[in-house]
């Protein structure tokens, strides 16, 4: 009989702390032997091949494409082709049609034959989805500048939109910050309108498909719908010196946000679009701004042999200081020595990380000192405040041998991250009262999310954090709370930004509420722990498949996952759960602990735009186990 059939035919029955013990130490064992010398930890972040077919596209459009990288780009997107000949945005999702589109285009770049089969199929499903007239902007955008498509079929962005001020509907910092890093230089790229003509057409793809009729006139789509068509007349004869002048500032303004990395923001769509933007100014490859991206760039790339030969993929991004933020606060929960050197070395490492510089978000909180982590290797210009209030509730564990110091740095990051609460009480991820919904009503808004309002799980985690620095009963804290329990769903779970979707949410928020003060018998307390309970796979572990966005069918159901059951776990465990669900979660993660300490997660549980792009964190599915078995030991008798 397994653990798990045994706890089941037990209930009640708890593990046994010495298997969990076990389990623990194998697991911290594995997590130590992955930490970088330099004292940082950074798992793979994988998407979808969307990343990899724009890398493809860019480097023809730049002219620096080699037959190495398009054959092994070809060979990864190749191997992510669903038997429906679609490409998914998540592993084990649905076929999605812009994705297909763009890699259908990549392949043909690369040499591949149309009428081969897996081209063939990749061509059935579009047409059978839409075909490319229902692709998405950004899609539009790219068959654009290979002749593809018609410029004057994409919706227009003015450079000149870079001379609206900031009290000014849709200027540039109503946007998220990844949302106005990419716009920026897209106006530059829509304003000059490149075409580097390819040797075959999209006809395959093809269903001669009209475009959908107008919204109505009085409503907002339908006002913008006709803007645009305005912005288009004046794209054709635009006033000469104030578009010259809306042209540099933009490139000024691109400039000036250039990382150390060479890229912007730590991710790629402001960064693939910027060095766009920069090479049809008239900026070379070798020009330094553009050697300097394109070599960031490089280092974003995964290179690795597989039986089909060598395959070459690109990260969407990196998360050193989240990684290791999560890792450091793992450790710490599951009992390593607060002096211990992985700790320390992790220690030392963030406390170099740390933003002084200014940043956009200084826009709405012009005297706010800053004081913040960003997530990636090197983006000072965008701290958020999600990275800083989890390093801060691990770092002020640690004992340092200077402790005048760290106490100096998580001081002001707390300074920092509670300047950052917006004006109804909760906290987005990088920018303060970033809620305006106007900007999604533009033609262009058709992927992704474009603003950064509050989010639960994101005020969950500072809110965690203000508590466990002893401000909980401060005006700051009682807001957040009062916006979380707002924000409550009448099933008693929380939708989940960030993470794979209402088990991060209520993961999140459980643990937070309870740090501040609301009693685990409290009402919003037992209903969240009755939908973690009633959403419990009968294998004893929690999932939420990332449809759940897009269909509530599939919120709380799902797979079981290393990562999704560990949340569930943690939110328990602060609700004083000692119950069945509990053992039977903790047998879950002990039934499917690898013999090398490590767990399998097929599945993607991160979030970067609800409904259109997911991630997986590679180091999810050890980081948060170990937190929960470490959390799970520490509340036992």
């Amino acid at each position: 009989m397994s653990l798990l059939e045994d706890l089941t035919s037990r209930p009640g029955t708890p593990p046994d702390p010495v298997a969990v013990r076990t389990a623990l130490d194998a697991a911290v064992a594995l997590l130590r032997s992955v930490q970088h010398k330099d004292g940082w930890w950074k798992g793979e972040l994988a998407t979808n091949v969307t990343m990899d077919a724009e890398d493809l596209m860019l480097r023809h459009f730049l002219g620096i494409a080699t037959r190495r990288t398009d054959e092994e780009t070809a060979r990864w997107i190749r191997s992510q082709q669903a038997d429906d000949g679609s490409w998914a945005t998540f592993a084990g999702g649905p076929g999605e049609l812009s994705t297909t589109v763009e890699a259908w285009v990549a392949l043909r770049m690369a040499g591949d034959d149309p009428g081969a089969d897996h081209l063939c199929r990749a061509a059935a499903y579009v047409r059978g989805a839409g075909g490319v007239e229902r692709a998405r902007v950004f899609t539009h955008l790219w068959l654009s500048m290979f002749g593809l498509w018609s410029w004057d079929d994409c919706p227009s962005l003015p450079p000149e939109m870079i001379f609206l001020p900031r009290r000014a509907p849709l200027n540039i910092y109503d946007w998220a910050c990844w949302a106005r890093q990419t716009i920026v230089p897209l106006t530059i790229v829509s304003a000059l309108r490149p075409v580097r003509p390819v040797p075959f057409d999209v006809g395959d793809l093809r269903t001669g498909a009209t475009a959908p009729p107008r919204a109505r006139p009085t409503s907002l789509a339908g006002v913008f719908q006709r803007l645009d068509g305005v912005l288009h007349a004046y794209a054709r004869r635009p006033v000469g010196f104030l578009r010259r002048a809306a042209m540099r500032q933009a490139a000024e303004w691109i400039l000036a946000r250039q990382e150390a990395d060479g890229g912007w923001g730590g991710i790629q769509p402001p960064w693939v679009y910027s060095i766009i933007a920069l090479h049809v100014l008239g900026y070379p490859v070798d020009h330094p701004a553009v050697r300097a991206a394109i070599a960031g760039l490089d280092g974003f790339t995964i290179c690795e042999d597989t039986p089909a030969g060598p395959v070459r993929r690109l990260e969407a991004c990196q998360s050193p200081v989240w990684d290791t933020g999560l890792a450091l606060a793992a450790l710490l929960d599951c009992g390593v020595a607060p002096d211990d050197p992985a700790v320390l070395r992790a220690t030392d490492w963030l406390l170099e990380e740390q933003i002084a510089a200014p940043g956009d978000w200084q826009v709405r909180r012009p005297d706010l000192p800053s004081g913040g982590w960003a997530f990636e290797f090197a983006n000072d210009g965008y701290p958020d405040t999600d990275d800083t209030a989890e390093i801060v509730m691990a770092m002020r564990r640690v004992a340092h041998p200077d402790a005048a110091r760290l106490g100096r740095a998580l001081d002001r990051a707390v300074t920092w991250t509670t300047g950052m609460q917006s004006a109804d009480g909760g906290w987005g991820a990088f920018d303060a009262d970033n809620a305006h919904t106007l900007a999604e009503k533009l033609p262009f808004c058709d992927f992704g999310a474009v603003i950064d309002p509050s989010s639960a799980d994101v005020t969950a985690h500072i809110v965690e954090m203000l508590a466990t620095e002893g401000r909980a009963g401060e005006e700051a804290c009682r807001r957040g709370v009062r916006w979380l329990l707002d924000a409550q769903e009448a099933d008693g779970s929380w939708f989940g930004r960030w993470g794979a979707n209402h088990v991060y949410g209520t993961g999140a928020v459980v643990p937070a509420l309870v740090a501040a003060g609301i009693s685990p018998q409290a009402a919003p307390v037992r209903a969240a722990v009755r939908w973690l309970v009633d959403h419990q796979n009968p294998d004893g572990g929690w999932g939420e498949d990332l449809r759940s966005y897009a269909d509530p069918s599939w919120i709380g159901r799902g797979d079981s996952t290393p990562s999704q059951t560990a949340w569930a776990l943690l939110a328990l465990i602060a609700a004083g759960e000692d119950s069945t669900a509990v053992h039977r979660g903790i047998g879950h993660l002990l039934e499917t602990q690898r013999p090398d300490g490590g767990w399998n997660e097929d599945r993607y549980t991160g979030t970067g735009f609800p409904g259109d792009f997911y991630i997986s964190y590679h180091l999810y599915r050890l980081v948060f186990p170990i937190w929960a078995l470490g959390r799970y030991l520490r509340s036992r008798p």
